[in-house]
């Protein structure tokens, strides 16, 4: 257990370690933050911390930097007020992407780009997946030769087309008709929740008594087959050029290039936990991310949901500010998809 003054000096020199990376010594903590206390006072609670595993010394006569566990404990004591305002970026996220609420992966792309730029770290959305996609409507019009163009509308804001190889034979009156069918039947329903329904109903032969139904189930079936989206990403470059890093470039851009592994991180680390999830270093169970921290919040359509936006930046980054951001993001995203 850390008493007050462990408490207050550990914090401390965090703070300083994230402000200047390097060995931080307990005079450069005095002259700082000016406490009521000696170097020798704060040179010898700088040792204790080290012994209960907060802080470790480089090399003998040196400074003492943050452990995991030095910067674990500094992100679960930032209090509400002790945290940055994160308004005035905000503000500026609101004007980069006032005019792109009608995509949700433009908008979530924007926000990555916006959210790098302010903060110089790697920022990441997973986007909208497919599957969790509401459908709001479906339109198919006749292409050249026998092909068939079919529009998918989510509710989100998600817009998706596909070009069939087939027409099937229909006129675009009779593909009208099978727009209207396939609205009244799947509207409001999610991806996942049409594939079961339309392979309940194929399985009856009674509900493809009419052969226009019975085109429209095989026509939506393949409207609604997608690619597995990538990881949105922006600020590699950034992430890569900190000091931190120097020595682990292409180590560190390997890991983070594996985007289907980050999406596998996240679900690990998150646990479907609320609110905003903070991984640091050792936390994270990929050896290649040692030396880094994620931070990611949930965006959702109400209650609903729908992925993850987040930073991936050095143990030291500075939580006071990346916290905040990171949860204002979610928060947009969130408004800007529920209106």
């Amino acid at each position: 257990m850390l008493d007050d003054r462990n408490r207050i000096v550990l914090r401390a020199v965090v703070q300083c370690y994230i402000g200047r990376p390097g060995p931080v010594g307990s005079r450069y903590v005095t002259k700082r933050y000016g406490f009521e206390l000696s170097p020798a006072t704060i040179r010898n609670i700088m040792a204790d911390l080290e012994e209960m595993g907060y802080l470790s010394q480089p090399h003998t006569s040196a400074g003492r930097v943050p452990t995991d566990s030095g910067f674990r404990f500094y992100v679960d004591s930032l209090k509400e007020g002790q945290r940055k305002d994160a308004e005035d970026y905000t503000e500026l996220l609101r004007g980069m992407v006032e005019g792109l609420r009608s995509d949700i992966n433009d908008l979530l792309r924007e926000a990555t780009r916006a959210l790098s730029e302010m903060s110089s770290y790697l920022v990441f959305a997973e986007p909208v997946r497919s599957d969790n996609t509401t459908l709001n409507r479906i339109q198919l019009y006749r292409f050249r030769g026998r092909q068939l163009v079919a529009v998918l509308l989510g509710n989100e804001g998600l817009v998706r087309s596909r070009i069939l190889d087939s027409n099937f034979g229909l006129t675009q009156r009779q593909l009208n008709r099978i727009s209207e069918y396939l609205n009244s039947e799947f509207s409001g329903l999610s991806i996942d929740e049409i594939r079961r329904e339309i392979i309940r109903q194929m399985s009856k032969e009674k509900a493809l008594c009419d052969i226009l139904i019975s085109k429209a189930m095989k026509i939506c079936r393949e409207v609604i087959t997608f690619p597995v989206e990538e990881m949105i990403m922006a600020g590699l470059p950034e992430l890569l050029g900190l000091p931190d890093f120097s020595n682990r470039i292409n180590e560190i851009a390997r890991a983070i290039e594996d985007k289907h592994r980050i999406v596998e991180l996240l679900e690990e680390i998150s646990h479907d936990s609320e609110g905003v999830q903070v991984a640091i270093g050792s936390e994270i169970p990929m050896e290649q991310m040692r030396g880094l921290s994620i931070i990611s919040a949930e965006y959702k359509q109400g209650q609903r949901p729908l992925g993850r936006v987040g930073i991936i930046g050095p143990t030291r980054m500075d939580y006071s500010m990346a916290i905040p951001m990171v949860e204002q993001t979610a928060r947009f995203i969130s408004a800007a998809i529920s209106k």
